[in-house]
């Protein structure tokens, strides 16, 4: 018999003995087997515990950990059949966490709902707790496994979670049986999970009044006010200073225990009445009434008419080939609504919708409308074979941003690395693929960016990308921006008017409504205005200007006796504060800690955010909820494709109904309870982040709340991990963003951000700043080889600004930093690096000797990275000798080794010199081809600089085949990125105080 402890610290016994394992990896492995009951491929088990090991190692790792497992398990219930690994929990072997879940379940049999108890339950919820000793593998934790570590800390929240209802549902019960030293008890226990609970602490408090504790109610109370302000710095809820009033004036106890609908479970066997929402209802003064019309938002649509003519005779255009449409206006002018209309009209023609939008202040979440869009789309869609004509290679490859296709097929291939070669470009053909399959069908598909002028740089590029494939597919591209927020030369301006030049693109501006249209507008309200129906047409025109968001508020807010008051009279707001106030002033304490919660969340949110961050109860939050979007300031988020299923497990989203609403609701809150908010907010998100750790998005949204919640080292923590994220799917600038907001935030790791930055730095070719960057890190550094690591970094900046004195010294640091370390390859770069910038300073007879050195090092430690660059370096010195055969040996086996490890920059190095090689040789052909593959790497990976050497290396090839239009369009954009380059440089050691002149080596590298 095994029985494994996973609750508290592990431990394990065969037959009742305690029997130790050899490595904290076994453990991990034995846990992760135990929790799920699945079987688990080797690559699986080993890519999560080995992450930092190549396939090889890390299975070899596996293989020896597996052995010593199997030894101290007596040879019992461990399955290693093939590739797969399991544990038989059938076959004598007993866990706890296992155990605890099953005691939970079993009160779902019960015949009621899971919220309520029943004598049946106190048993298995009483065995439950007793088996939970602590958290999940408390003390336990895989420093160099942020997989494992991942997947423990989501085991673990969700233990607590169950932990958390079943104290809170014994609670009850004891409760209910006025068993009171019980309940009390178990609200102590349920408290302590959670100190910052204040339902725990009115429950307690509750508690102590019914057992005639009247003292200790009390003093619960001061407790709770004393451990909110300590770590909040805010005071308790009204609800709970409410509680603690009635206690103290001595009402009848009883009454002091809430009884509100929906607050707690309900025992089964007693005989209540069903919960129903209910609601408060404040007077309102006379003449003040506010009118609740839900049918203003149907308002017939009214002076848009050429606009939707348009929009039919664009999508009608789409059905050969695809179209472009953006809808251009100000804030409120209705581009959204006209959007919608006719998005509802595509859809009535059969039409399948991809609908998104972009948020302010989101600019820096690489992909963010594209992911909430697609997967809303993925869930949504009534063709459940819609993926089957994607390829599997390109499935693959959008599933790095969506992570739920991969489970649509079971045989998809593992992507290629993300540092491969054309790795941006089958990433956007991957996710390409599954938008054009999503929308197909008997009449175009209709991709919807709303206010795309908030799009993140990663967005737009997807975006060009599919608008410049357009006339292949028939897909209808409808969009919308401010015009305001756009400035002429904004690239999206530029992608439309290319879009138009080519017959595929169209831009219609909305203009503001006339007297007429709203005059049309109020006659066709609900509301029968009689006579005074002309007047308040014209005094709308005068308030709102013809904006149409501001006269539909308007109309929504207009007093319900209007024809006993004269127009002057009607207290109408003067402002859309004002408005927005008016329409707020019925909500309770309640739906107004709600409306805050959301106002904090920052943009369109789910109910378990929801939820969390306003700390109510699930039932108090749905019927709050109801009323709000009943009212009409929060609006559901509901599917409109044909055919979804029941079943769906996505859960409904929320969003205000306009972002002025929620604007105002925050500025409304609160400095202490923003803090508290914004907190609670974070948390939410850290948790879903743990099982939807892909979601570049959630990282950004998550450090963004935990400065103003208080906690700003958890905030960097969050942007580095959103600028490692972003850097994984080459969104340079908005990882470059990440780290140093990381940085900036207090990141304890100083050297770690700072390499990261300079790392960015130097991609986008903002050399200067790099170089501070790398010395900063170097500042934080003691060991040898991470100096010389730092040191290797900062020569190679230097080297690309020409600087070679200062390159070599770099270079001389690093190598004697490295003079007693065994560490060869990185000794054979240093050398292969230096032996370049030696070429560079034309003694060549210098290089030459350090290009031997580099080989002969690569060749004794055996390295292919280090072996490829100094056959690289060869093949240049070669070629300076006019020895062209020997240099194509030499580049052709760099560019193999290259290819070997998918490493982009060897491999652009090889080409790019082969491509210089073949041009002396005459072969310009083959040159051309060689220079284009690295260019189309090159731009994938983001290096600015190179790129604009192989487009200058292009202008002159196609230069010497005589054809001069494709030369000059490479020479101009080879002089665009050198600019920017120089630029850059520039403009940085201004701002430093520093005056440098234009670095001419920026201009003039060809090799490399």
């Amino acid at each position: 018999m095994i029985s494994i402890y996973l609750l508290g610290a592990p431990q394990i016994e065969v037959d009742s003995v305690p029997v130790q394992v050899d490595t904290r990896k076994a453990i991990a492995i034995l846990a992760y087997l135990a929790v799920g009951g699945e079987r688990h491929t080797r690559d699986a088990i080993a890519a999560l515990l080995w992450e930092d090991y190549d396939a090889v190692h890390a299975r070899g790792a596996l293989r020896r950990t597996l052995s010593a497992l199997n030894k101290a398990l007596q040879g019992q219930s461990l399955h290693i059949e093939g590739g797969l690994i399991g544990l038989d929990l059938t076959q004598g072997v007993w866990v706890d966490v296992v155990e605890f879940n099953r005691l939970l379940a079993s009160c779902a049999s019960h015949g009621h709902s899971t919220q309520q108890v029943c004598p049946q339950c106190v048993e298995p919820l009483q065995k439950a707790i007793a088996l939970y000793r602590g958290d999940f593998l408390a003390g336990f934790s895989l420093r160099d496994s942020v997989a494992f570590d991942d997947w423990q800390f989501f085991q673990t929240e969700t233990l607590r979670r169950s932990l958390s209802g079943a104290l809170e549902r014994l609670v009850q019960v004891c409760a209910v049986q006025e068993d009171y030293p019980s309940a009390i008890a178990y609200a102590q226990r349920w408290l302590s999970l959670d100190s910052l609970h204040e339902p725990a602490h009115r429950r307690l408090m509750s508690l102590y009044a019914l057992s005639g504790q009247r003292n200790a109610a009390l003093r619960q109370y001061h407790e709770c006010a004393r451990i909110l302000d300590k770590e909040l710095g805010v005071p308790p809820l009204e609800e709970t200073t409410r509680l603690y009033l009635e206690i103290k004036e001595k009402r009848d106890d009883r009454s002091a225990l809430p009884q509100k609908a929906g607050a707690e479970p309900t025992l089964g066997w007693e005989s209540q009445p069903e919960n129903t929402p209910t609601s408060i209802s404040v007077p309102e003064k006379p003449g003040d009434e506010i009118r609740s019309q839900p049918g203003l938002t149907s308002l017939p649509f009214i002076g848009r008419e050429a606009e939707w003519r348009s929009l039919q005779q664009a999508y009608h255009k789409a059905r050969s080939e695809g179209y472009f449409v953006v809808l251009e206006g100000e804030a409120g002018i209705g581009k959204t609504r006209l959007a919608e209309e006719y998005l509802a009209y595509a859809r009535s023609q059969g039409a399948e919708i991809i609908q998104t939008r972009c948020f302010e202040g989101e600019d820096n979440l690489a992909y963010a409308p594209f992911v909430d869009g697609l997967a809303k789309a993925i869930e949504q869609t009534s063709r459940p074979d819609w993926h089957i004509s994607v390829p599997h290679t390109l499935l693959s490859e959008a599933a790095r941003l969506l992570p739920t296709l991969s489970r649509l097929r079971n045989d998809l291939p593992v992507p290629a690395p993300s540092e491969s070669p054309g790795a941006q470009t089958r990433f956007f053909a991957g996710l390409s693929e599954v938008i054009w399959s999503l929308c197909a069908g008997q009449s175009p598909g209709v991709l919807f960016i709303d206010d795309i002028h908030w799009a993140d740089e990663a967005s737009l590029d997807l975006l060009t990308y599919l608008v410049r494939r357009l006339r292949a597919h028939p897909l209808f591209i409808l969009a919308t921006w401010r015009n305001e927020d756009l400035d002429s030369g904004h690239r999206l301006r530029r992608l439309l008017a290319d879009a138009q030049r080519n017959g595929y693109g169209e831009l219609l501006s909305l203009s503001r409504l006339d007297a007429r249209s709203i005059e049309a507008l109020v006659q066709a309200s609900s509301t029968d205005f009689g006579t005074e129906s002309t007047a308040l047409s014209q005094k709308l025109y005068q308030e709102t200007e013809g904006l149409p968001f501001f006269v539909v508020e308007y109309l929504a807010a207009l007093p319900a006796n209007i024809e006993q008051v004269a127009p002057q009279e009607w207290g109408m707001p003067y402002s859309v504060r004002d408005l927005l106030r008016s329409r707020l002033v019925q909500i309770d304490e309640t739906g107004w800690q709600l409306l805050q919660a959301a106002a904090v969340i920052g943009r369109s949110f789910d109910f378990d955010t929801l939820r969390a961050t306003s700390g109510r109860a699930e039932d108090e939050t749905i019927s709050t909820l109801e009323a709000l979007i009943n009212r009409g300031l929060i609006r559901e988020i509901q599917s409109a494709a044909q055919g979804i299923s029941p079943e769906s497990s996505r859960p409904p989203g929320y969003d205000f109904s306009h972002e002025k609403l929620r604007e105002f609701v925050y500025g409304e809150t609160s400095l202490a309870r923003k803090r508290l908010l914004h907190l609670r907010a974070a948390e939410a998100l850290v948790s879903h982040s743990r099982s939807l750790r892909d979601q570049i998005a959630h990282f950004g949204q998550i450090s963004y709340h935990y400065k103003p919640g208080g906690r700003p080292w958890e905030r960097a923590v969050y942007f580095l991990r959103a600028g490692e994220q972003a850097r994984a799917v080459y969104a340079n600038i908005e990882a470059l963003g990440h780290f140093q907001a990381a940085l900036a935030m207090g990141h304890p790791d100083i050297a770690l951000v700072n390499e990261a930055i300079g790392d960015m730095q130097l991609l986008l070719g903002h050399y200067r700043p790099a170089i501070n960057s790398f010395k900063a890190a170097l500042a934080q550094l003691n060991l040898p080889r991470d100096i010389a690591r730092l040191k290797h970094k900062l020569g190679k900046v230097y080297h690309r600004l020409g600087e070679w004195e200062h390159a070599e010294a770099c270079y001389q640091i690093c190598l004697e930093a490295l003079e007693s370390d065994t560490n060869l390859p990185l000794q054979a770069g240093v050398y292969a690096d230096w032996s370049l910038t030696a070429y560079q300073r034309r003694q060549i007879e210098r290089a030459g000797q350090m290009a031997e050195k580099a080989l002969a090092l690569a060749e004794t430690a055996d390295d292919a990275l280090s072996l490829a660059q100094a056959h690289n370096i060869l093949g240049i010195l070669s070629r300076n000798r006019n020895e062209l055969q020997q240099a194509a040996s030499h580049l052709e086996q760099s560019l193999s080794l290259a290819n070997r490890l998918a490493h982009p920059g060897a491999r652009i190095a090889a080409l790019n010199n082969l491509c210089l090689v073949y041009a002396d040789q005459g072969d310009l052909n083959r040159a051309i081809e060689y220079a284009q593959q690295a260019l189309d790497l090159c731009a994938s990976l983001g290096d600015r600089h190179r790129e604009a050497a192989l487009h200058n290396n292009l202008a002159d090839l196609y230069h010497l085949l005589g054809r001069r239009e494709d030369s000059m369009t490479h020479l101009k954009q080879a002089v665009a990125i050198f600019s920017e380059v120089d630029g850059m440089e520039l403009r940085e050691s201004e701002t430093g105080g520093e005056q440098r002149q234009t670095h001419l080596e920026i201009w003039k590298l060809t090799e490399w």
